[in-house]
């Protein structure tokens, strides 16, 4: 059943049309993605949707009694309002009411757990995470979602997910998160160029109808040129329009003149910028770090390749941002020390744009030219206005006050300041935030090429997949432990040694036995070779070598890893089936790993075989 129609919409902001005669529908239980780059309307087409907003033009039909909640990107609350009353206060139209106990557990959930602590203490990201656990409470029909995942860990996000996909009512959002897309829409919508799209698919899917849209679209594009191109040349002759047909002939070719060539979208060009690295890089040595009694680092130390690309990941409120401030330098340690070669030039994308970052009151141009007045690249010298048209600041764009940027602007307009400092070391902390999937894209090629350091905080699974080759998880003591390769193969090793731990203490509930490779046992003096008794020349009893034993205890993990990789790539050649530049990387890189992975198999066999000898007893 259609519980919502979006009939011819029309929507402009002094001369800028968003949106331009067009046209929307949605059906019961339908979960929607709404993507497009930044500035193109999707936070407006929510907010019409909602009810926040009206069109110029055009009609908005909602079902009967349809009820519609709203999460916007900035929730506001009351500021004296409890954590608590702030739920109960938006949910207090409910007909059925909302339970306290529901709302004190997704809120824990969500990591805002003291429910009499007022609105106006909260952070921005405890604001979001209020407001949503309030929208998730309601009973309405329709939810309108504006970057539900912002200021959400990992864990929280599929959580969400989880509470989405069971959710009976219908869903629209707005996201960055192309794993929450995937997971959770059975149809995207693209704004793009004033126009709504619409596919009957997923992330995935939607991206190979896209395609086959752009190229259908090119194709007869081709064909208007080519009949445009013989008509030119007919009209060049100085032919006579006297009959009818040949008035005919002018007047289509007329008509055809002022068709618009396909608009190709504005898309972000981010150019290799960066500096020499010498020989020493970044390191950190045992770094500690705590605020009361609570401690966020514990005796860090890691010294940075020249190449490195290092994922953080953990909890909100773990230290990851604390980190990174004192990786840049901008914070101190209470133990420990951070090291900086002579060449290192860092850029430092902060989490949080504040005035001090961005006063609101500079003009766009003059942002820019605070770091410099142009920048070497691959291509030659370019200018701060290239730089800034580059990052789709164009015009009188750039004479704009900060202040006046949208959310998703503003990040873009940082990224560009941070990169025209030709960093040859960049941190990011959650850079994904409030950025489109497009220049998403862009920014995770030109992590490809960069060449340099690139450290990374952030909740975006997909990004980190993409971008990252080791991770390092905060944990509750303090402790970062390591894991290789991207945020799927952390989640995979972790998931296996869950399951091992609790295999095995299911085994030592039962009590030990002789086939219980991971029980222990006091071993005689005669098999430490100690003891008294032993005798000289004695065969001497079988056992692995340091290796082997440290292999030994690694290997499955391995095999994990490899597993849990090898899957992933065997989505992406099914995701970028047509892209065959893309697709034949990821044969390479699947070839290898079915190789390691077939190595790694024939290692844990004959280690296998090595242990099981050596808990029979043999000697050597």
């Amino acid at each position: 059943m259609n519980i919502l129609t979006l009939e011819n919409i029309t929507k402009a902001f002094g001369v800028r049309k968003v949106l331009d005669n067009a046209s929307f529908y949605l059906e019961e239980g339908e979960k929607v993605g709404i993507i497009g780059i930044n500035g193109t309307g999707k936070s407006t087409l929510l907010k019409i949707i909602a009810g926040l907003e009206e069109p110029d033009s055009g009609k908005v039909v909602r079902a009967n009694h349809c009820v519609v909640r709203f999460l916007p990107q900035t929730p506001v609350f009351r500021e004296d309002d409890t954590v608590l009353q702030a739920v109960f206060r938006d949910n207090e139209n409910e007909q059925q009411g909302i339970s306290e106990a529901d709302a004190k557990a997704m809120l824990t959930r969500l990591g805002v757990a003291d429910f009499e602590q007022p609105c106006g203490q909260l952070s921005g990201g405890q604001r979001k995470r209020l407001a949503l656990v309030s929208v998730l409470l309601s009973s309405a029909e329709i939810l309108v979602l504006d970057e539900p995942t912002n200021h959400l860990d990992s864990d929280m996000s599929s959580w969400l997910e989880e509470q989405l996909q069971k959710r009976r009512g219908a869903v629209i959002m707005v996201t960055h998160d192309r794993y929450f897309l995937d997971s959770v829409t059975n149809r995207i919508i693209e704004v793009d160029k004033g126009q709504v799209y619409s596919y009957e698919a997923n992330y995935s899917g939607f991206l190979e109808l896209k395609m086959q849209r752009e190229e259908m679209a090119l194709s007869t594009e081709k064909k208007r040129k080519n009949i445009l191109r013989n008509e030119l040349e007919w009209v060049r002759r100085g032919a006579q329009a006297r009959s009818t047909k040949q008035k005919a002939r002018l007047q289509r070719f007329e008509t055809m003149s002022s068709i618009a060539d396909i608009q190709q979208d504005g898309r972000v060009e981010i150019s290799s910028l960066s500096s020499r690295l010498g020989r020493t890089t970044v390191e950190l040595h045992g770094l500690s770090k705590a605020y009361d009694d609570r401690i966020l680092v514990k005796d860090f130390t890691y010294l940075f390749g020249k190449n490195d690309r290092i994922g953080f990941v953990g909890p909100n409120g773990s230290g990851k941002s604390t980190l990174m401030r004192i990786i840049a330098g901008l914070e101190q340690p209470d133990e420990g020390y951070v090291e900086i070669g002579q060449t290192v030039r860092i850029g430092y994308y902060a989490q949080e744009i504040d005035e001090e970052i961005m006063n609101p009151n500079k003009r766009v141009i003059d942002y820019i030219r605070d770091v410099a007045e142009y920048v070497e690249t691959d291509e030659g010298r370019v200018t701060a206005a290239r730089m800034l048209e580059r990052f789709l600041f164009a015009g009188e764009d750039q004479y704009g006050l900060l202040g006046k940027l949208s959310g998703g602007e503003r990040r873009r307009l940082y990224l560009c300041k941070v990169l025209m400092g030709a960093p040859n070391v960049l941190i990011l902390d959650e850079p994904t935030n409030d950025l489109d999937i497009t220049t998403l894209q862009l920014l995770e090629d030109y992590l490809d090429r960069f060449q340099g350091i690139v450290i990374v905080v952030s909740h975006d699974r997909y990004f980190l997949d993409r971008c990252v080759r080791r991770i390092f998880a905060f944990s509750e003591n303090g402790v970062l432990e390591q894991h290789e390769g991207g945020y799927t193969d952390y989640v995979n090793r972790k998931r296996w040694q869950q399951e091992k731990m609790e295999s095995v203490g299911g085994a030592s509930g039962r009590g030990a036995n002789a086939n219980d490779k991971t029980g222990t046992r006091e071993a005689k003096p005669s098999e430490t070779g100690t003891g008294k008794d032993w005798k000289a020349g004695q065969k001497k009893k079988l056992k692995m070598t340091y290796q082997e034993q440290k292999d030994y205890e690694s290997i499955e993990i391995r095999i994990a890893v490899l597993e849990g990789k090898l899957k992933q790539l065997e989505a992406d050649s099914l995701k970028f089936a047509r892209d065959f530049v893309k697709l034949g990387e990821i044969t390479r890189k699947r070839e290898e790993t079915e190789k390691q992975l077939e190595e790694s198999m024939e290692r844990w066999m004959y280690l296998e075989d090595l242990a099981a000898r050596i808990e029979k007893g043999e000697t050597v």
